[in-house]
């Protein structure tokens, strides 16, 4: 057995290029998006980011090298989303949420539909793709077996095309650039309103210039606040047959090994936000007294504090480590550690931001203060990406059913 901590000269330089990207370039995010009160315009505000990270080559890494890529490692795509969410969470989720829509083509689509699908998001151009799968009554009980509940949006076939309804929320992304559509949408949905998931749950794969696809209204959110939340209606939204991945029933797995990608990922920008909450609290405690007699840091509880803090910090970094290795190990297969990376590390985000404010005082919950905002954006990651209760944990106890689980699978014993 290895186990090998060391970066290699080709991380090293990942991520000091993603930090020194975050610091000057996304460093400018928050008061750019600062002047405008709906969260549409803030998001069309961080289009000129979104296309320096295009730019950087962010974009391409989500891809397979035979389709324009460069097909980075989960693992190293962890090292620069923890220097990236440190500064700004908005812009980088843009970018995963890309990541979801075109991913389950990349790893399930047939070689026509790769071809078809993948190469315009390797250019140049700041292209937006989504997952729409949340529907208006939530995305938990996704899989309900009885084909009365469940997933309400579908695909009927009428001949050589599908024929899509219904109505999704949170589609990150799906409003595109000027409010209309994205480029691409990977649609949840079920081929047979009469049969459960197991039988009917499918992926189908639409250009957002198909007719039929209304972005009609908005969700403002606490946190994240260039983040866009569009809800997307489809109408009668026709695309050709070949355009489903694999077969109907085939969904549960694609968005099993869809959202473990971005649950793994979900784990270093936590990370990010916790360190930026501890440098806060770091240097408060070592520059302001309080009106005492010298720095916070000198006293006992502040240092025990700031310990509890960075002990926290480190071992979400590691768990999220472990996560992306094991994934791109098992090739997506072994999603266990993935789920639990966004369970513990998402809730661990809420509790290192609040202590980091108990830790500054009343100031802390002003708007004047950054450890506000980042409470802002920390509440966020234990309820979206598959909430933690209602998605994630279910994963867990799912595998923990099964006959063949192993207790040490994860940690390859």
């Amino acid at each position: 057995m290895s186990i090998d901590f060391t970066f290699s000269d080709e991380q090293k330089a990942l991520r000091q290029n993603a930090r020194m990207f975050a610091e000057t370039v996304l460093g400018q995010v928050k008061a750019t998006i600062a002047p405008f009160a709906k969260p549409e315009d803030r998001f069309y505000a961080t289009r000129p980011f979104y296309q320096k990270m295009v730019d950087a080559g962010f974009l391409k890494a989500l891809l397979p090298v035979a389709y324009g890529g460069t097909a980075m490692p989960t693992l190293d795509f962890a090292l620069a989303a923890e220097e990236l969410a440190r500064i700004d969470v908005n812009v980088p989720s843009a970018l995963l949420a890309t990541g979801l829509g075109v991913i389950p083509i990349a790893r399930f689509g047939t070689e026509e539909q790769k071809q078809r699908f993948l190469p315009d998001f390797a250019g140049s151009d700041a292209k937006l793709a989504a997952l729409a799968f949340t529907e208006v009554t939530g995305g938990a009980n996704f899989d309900c077996p009885d084909p009365r509940f469940g997933v309400q949006t579908f695909a009927i076939r009428d001949g050589d095309d599908y024929v899509i309804n219904g109505e999704k929320h949170y589609t990150t992304n799906g409003s595109g650039w000027d409010g209309t559509t994205c480029d691409l949408y990977t649609v949840t949905c079920r081929t047979d309103p009469t049969k459960g998931p197991e039988e009917s749950l499918a992926m189908i794969v639409v250009p957002g210039s198909t007719p039929g696809i209304e972005v009609v209204g908005f969700l403002d959110t606490l946190g994240h606040r260039a983040t866009v939340s569009p809800r997307i209606r489809f109408n009668n939204v026709r695309v050709p047959v070949s355009n489903l991945l694999g077969k109907p029933g085939d969904g549960k797995r694609i968005l099993g090994q869809t959202f473990a990608w971005t649950a793994a990922l979900i784990g270093a920008a936590c990370t990010g936000v916790m360190r930026a909450a501890f440098e806060t609290a770091y240097q408060f405690a070592r520059t302001d007294s309080r009106s005492g007699p010298a720095p916070i840091i000198g006293y006992q509880n502040v240092g025990f504090m700031l310990a509890d803090l960075k002990m926290r910090i480190e071992a979400s970094r590691y768990l999220t480590w472990k996560a992306c290795h094991r994934l791109d190990e098992s090739d997506y297969e072994d999603l266990e550690l993935a789920v639990m990376a966004k369970v513990y590390c998402s809730e661990l985000s809420v509790q290192v931001v609040y202590d980091a404010m108990r830790l500054v005082g009343v100031d802390s919950y002003t708007q004047l203060h950054p450890l506000a905002e980042l409470m802002q954006d920390a509440l966020c990651f234990p309820l979206y990406d598959g909430g933690n209760m209602g998605a994630r944990r279910r994963q867990l106890h799912e595998m923990f059913l099964s006959d063949d689980y192993d207790p040490l699978g994860a940690c390859g014993a």
